[in-house]
């Protein structure tokens, strides 16, 4: 092994560490080249919400979403190196316009009220994201299909972190309909998570992985894609 596999195999590995459970068993599933461009999108929108949830005032987030922005509008060479994020994001350079829609999304919870008019710009912020991300990795599958799994995991998730019964119930009330478009074995991690949204929002918003079920789910979504 190369030194230079060796540190992408590293960072790899450290980049999984930051990913929510959910996320972390969907890329298990996912081709090569389908990971090199998931995970990075999954490690970038884990920091972002990590930076609304750590942050004591909305400011302090505000901030840290600012310093986002400013790093993609730069070229990737001028970014700041040192951050292993924002090395892993370079693949995704493509989508540097989609990246910078997903900090807007973010930004918006730190509105006062959550609405649905919020969260379903949340969540579309998401869904555009794993778009971007399908298209660069050569993923043909409709806009529509991707666009639906991708609201309708965004939703569950936000869901399922509410304390909020009324919010709760609110957001499991707006996400996409049961249908279940097909996705390219490319998007298999996509299809796992949209897998674990539609039993989430069907029990109200319970958490992504609750029980051994919804494991058993996600290995039979992963291998078979349905």
């Amino acid at each position: 092994m190369t030194v230079r596999q060796w540190g992408r195999r590293a960072m790899t590995s450290s980049l999984l560490e930051t990913l929510p459970l959910p996320q972390r068993l969907a890329l298990a599933y996912a081709p090569a080249k389908a990971r090199g461009m998931l995970l990075p999108l999954f490690a970038f929108d884990a920091r972002l919400g990590h930076a609304l949830r750590q942050a004591n005032e909305p400011i302090m987030a505000q901030m840290r979403l600012a310093w986002w922005r400013d790093q993609l509008a730069l070229e990737p060479a001028a970014r700041e190196r040192s951050d292993e994020l924002v090395r892993a994001l370079d693949p995704l350079d493509g989508a540097r316009k989609a990246l910078g829609a997903l900090v807007d999304g973010w930004e918006l919870l730190l509105s006062e009220e959550l609405g649905t008019k919020t969260a379903t710009a949340f969540a579309s912020a998401r869904a555009q994201a794993i778009l971007a991300s399908a298209r660069l990795m050569g993923a043909a599958d409709p806009a529509e299909a991707i666009l639906i799994a991708g609201q309708r995991w965004a939703l569950a998730d936000l869901a399922a972190g509410l304390s909020d019964a009324e919010e709760r119930a609110m957001i499991v009330g707006i996400a996409p309909a049961e249908g279940r478009p097909p996705l390219s074995r490319s998007l298999r991690p996509v299809a796992v998570l949209d897998g674990l949204a539609r039993r989430s929002l069907a029990a109200g918003g319970l958490p992504l992985l609750e029980g051994p079920a919804s494991a058993l789910a996600a290995m039979r979504l992963g291998l078979l894609g349905r």
